[in-house]
């Protein structure tokens, strides 16, 4: 976590800088297409940044790639060259945040990724990767895998560099946990059906299944299974925590089980941890701004821990959800 603040610190610096009067912030998401579920909420919480970033004016300019890696390397050099930004964010995809991040190094400018985007050399030299890295949340997966005496694990996951991501994650913990990754199937973020994938799944007959999508878009093989019948555990990953993972799963996504940064879960945390104050003072001002839920509950089934607070918020936005 310090090394995450340091580097955000780290790069708006540089750019505070090279800039003198005033930080121009280029930022690229995928506020529509396939990634929008989670674009739109990276979006959002633009409106509640500062105007000013260590005492000097900032200015943050928001495109929107359509969750399209090309369009994202496109915003990337525009916002470089044509609107001279100091420094770039983005995306809420690892394809799109890669080939930004690419450009970015090619200009010599830093980037905060937004994504657990796997860099190398001069990319990485110019990049600061923010969130958790994917080994280290699957590992939470790897535990509980364990703890529920699973032997055979099938997965299934986009056919980009993050279905990749989450498959090396999962299979890196195999042999330390105890279980074996018996299935590696494959579906494009834009596919509306998974019943090939799904059927080839069931016939594997493995003990747990592990999903490597995100947003809405692992609702969709998540969905198919328990439609086939499929009553064992499903996992998911961190990209897949947010609220309309749970809008467009209803019912078939109870008991759905993924990890999750200490943002989501603010009231669960001890008084003693360092971003407890913060997390909930983002959540809250969140929350007044679009008067939507903002956050879901680690284990996505109702959970004893949750406060009165949380389940109330819940009921909230179930009932936002059939209006």
């Amino acid at each position: 976590m310090k090394f995450r603040i340091a580097a955000a610190a780290l790069a708006l610096g540089f750019a505070a800088a090279a800039a003198h009067a005033e930080i121009v912030v280029g930022v690229s998401l995928g506020i529509t297409g396939p990634g929008a579920s989670l674009g739109v909420h990276y979006r959002n919480a633009f409106q509640l940044m500062g105007k000013t970033v260590g005492g000097e004016p900032v200015r943050f300019i928001i495109l929107d790639d359509a969750s399209d890696p090309t369009n994202a390397a496109k915003n990337a050099r525009k916002l470089i060259s044509e609107d001279k930004a100091d420094v770039l964010l983005g995306s809420n995809g690892v394809p799109s945040a890669v080939q930004m991040a690419q450009a970015a190094a090619e200009a010599k400018i830093p980037m905060l990724v937004m994504t657990p985007a796997v860099l190398t050399g001069n990319v990485l030299h110019w990049s600061f990767v923010v969130p958790q890295p994917t080994e280290l949340m699957m590992s939470a997966v790897a535990e509980q895998l364990k703890a529920h005496g699973v032997k055979t694990v099938g997965y299934i996951g986009y056919t980009d560099t993050w279905g990749d991501l989450v498959y090396k994650a999962i299979q890196s913990h195999a042999n330390a946990y105890g279980f074996k990754v018996v299935t590696d199937e494959r579906y494009a973020r834009s596919d509306t059906s998974v019943t090939g994938q799904v059927l080839r799944l069931m016939s594997a007959n493995p003990d747990a299944i592990v999903v490597g999508g995100s947003g809405t878009g692992a609702a969709l093989p998540h969905v198919a299974l328990v439609e086939r019948g499929y009553k064992k555990g499903i996992y998911h990953n961190h990209g897949t925590v947010n609220a309309e993972f749970i809008k467009v799963g209803g019912k078939a996504v109870t008991g759905a089980i993924a990890p999750t940064g200490p943002l989501v879960v603010p009231e669960e945390l001890p008084d003693s941890f360092a971003t407890k104050k913060v997390s909930l003072d983002f959540t809250k001002r969140s929350m007044r701004m679009t008067a939507t839920c903002c956050s879901t509950p680690r284990r996505l089934k109702r959970s004893r821990r949750a406060s009165p607070a949380r389940r109330n918020s819940a009921k909230r936005c179930a009932a936002r959800s059939r209006t």
